[in-house]
């Protein structure tokens, strides 16, 4: 199978369920999403070289939630079943987890993490619920989590206590407590449970604006704690941010006015930046490296504190073509999307997306800038995603009718790594950027 194909295949397996249902929907009603920022500080419990006793990270989020996937800030999955009466749920799930070290160690060691396994949830009471998870790291290093989580609302706050029993194999804890993969002497440790209570608030403060906040403490077991490396047994994490949400005192739409999309696109690298890209002093990459990209757009709501916005959700694959100084790769997108329409003197849009890029193989472009120039120890496969584009409505354009739900635009690719201030995209600096051109059908 050429790589063409390979692509094709991917894309139809990746967005076919999406598709699907939206293909069926006669009309698309307002989603429960949300998009947040928030700056989360951690406590190290490790003996270190450095006067560092706390870690910080800032952390981008995406919320979605309909009846097949979810996503909830640095979670998300997919639902597999439920029972008639909603007590009973599994679901697929993906978490990230944070390795909390010095953050000039950070890049050189590349501890945080995505978690994946599966997830069995009972709801106990109206407002309480017990969840039972299985997960494992890609080494197959694994652990379960037993959780009572608490869901309550009065007024504009949001609260969410839990308690967390976690069980850890004895891999995971010489992995992530001794180090194993950098210290040739290390002590194995056994398997073992560990304590985590918590808390997570979200305060309504007005319209679609929220501010965010969560702590907890987790007590490590004696085996994990008595080690060389670990002086604390316990280790606290704070949250603070805000975010964009549905309007808590509005009832959400039955039709929305915006309309789901298809975007295919095509693009050339760069090694300019955004800002020089803007300024419109595009450097050409002299190895011609390309990409091809599909998105499909979901319709979350047609408007933000009043104003006309079409918000979507955005799932995309692009193929990165090879070249003669690097191998073909792909790169996977989640992404909210927000577009403001004008007329000027036929319709245009502009175009703006946050979200998250995973690519399973890093490209010549980022690897020269971050290894090469910028001498890192280690590039990131997952890194933030932006995308700023504008685009005009073809039937407006050309007087056509027929054209309505076709848009020509251009838009910049954007990997980066929020300036070394994200331990998950490895504490760099730099990514990658592609000017692209594309079509984008309207259902």
């Amino acid at each position: 199978m050429n790589n063409f194909s390979k692509l094709a295949s991917a894309i139809v397996i990746a967005l076919s369920p999406i598709y699907t249902s939206a293909a069926l929907a006669s009309n698309y009603q307002e989603q429960e999403w949300g998009i947040a920022a928030a700056f989360r500080m951690a406590s190290i419990p490790f003996s270190t070289d450095s006067a560092d006793q706390s870690v910080s990270t800032f952390v981008p989020m995406l919320y979605f939630d309909n009846e097949y996937f979810f996503a909830s800030g640095t979670e998300g999955g997919v639902y597999l079943y439920e029972s008639e009466d909603d007590k009973w749920s599994v679901s697929g799930l993906s978490r990230m987890r944070f390795v909390d070290i010095p953050a000039s160690s950070q890049n050189a060691i590349q501890g945080d993490t995505f978690d994946f396994g599966i997830q069995l949830k009972y709801q106990w009471r109206d407002n309480w619920s017990l969840e039972s998870e299985l997960m494992s790291d890609k080494s197959f290093n694994w652990h379960s989590n037993f959780r009572l989580k608490g869901d309550y609302q009065f007024e504009d706050w949001w609260l969410s206590p839990s308690a967390t029993l976690r069980w850890k194999d004895a891999g995971f804890n010489s992995t992530y407590y001794a180090f194993s993969d950098y210290r040739p002497e290390y002590e194995k440790i056994g398997a073992g449970i560990d304590v985590n209570l918590g808390i997570e608030a979200r305060y309504h403060v007005v319209s679609n604006l929220y501010l965010l906040g969560a702590a907890s403490v987790t007590s490590l077991e004696s085996s994990v704690y008595q080690t060389e490396i670990v002086v604390d047994r316990y280790q606290g994490e704070f949250y603070l941010g805000f975010g964009f949400f549905n309007d808590i005192d509005k009832p959400r739409k039955p039709a929305l006015d915006n309309r789901a999309y298809l975007r295919v696109a095509h693009g050339w690298a760069t090694p300019s930046n955004i800002g020089q890209i803007l300024a419109f002093e595009t450097e050409k990459d002299p190895y011609n490296n390309q990409l091809t990209s599909l998105f499909y757009g979901h319709p979350l709501t047609d408007e933000l504190f009043g104003v006309p916005l079409d918000i979507y959700l955005t799932p995309g694959i692009a193929h990165h073509w090879s070249s003669q100084v690097q191998s073909s790769s792909t790169e996977f997108i989640l992404a909210v999307k927000a577009y403001y329409t004008f007329d000027w003197p036929t319709k245009w849009r502009f175009g703006v997306a946050e979200g998250l890029s995973y690519i399973d193989s890093v490209t010549y472009i980022e690897y020269n800038e971050l290894i090469n120039e910028k001498e890192y120890t280690n590039t990131s496969n997952l890194l933030n995603y932006l995308d700023f584009s504008i685009d005009v409505n073809l039937g407006d354009l050309l007087s056509n009718k027929d054209l309505d739900n076709l848009w020509l635009g251009y838009s910049i690719h954007h990997r980066s790594a929020i300036f070394e201030k994200a331990s998950q995209y490895g504490r760099i600096k730099g990514g990658s950027n592609y000017n692209t051109i594309y079509l984008q059908w309207t259902f």
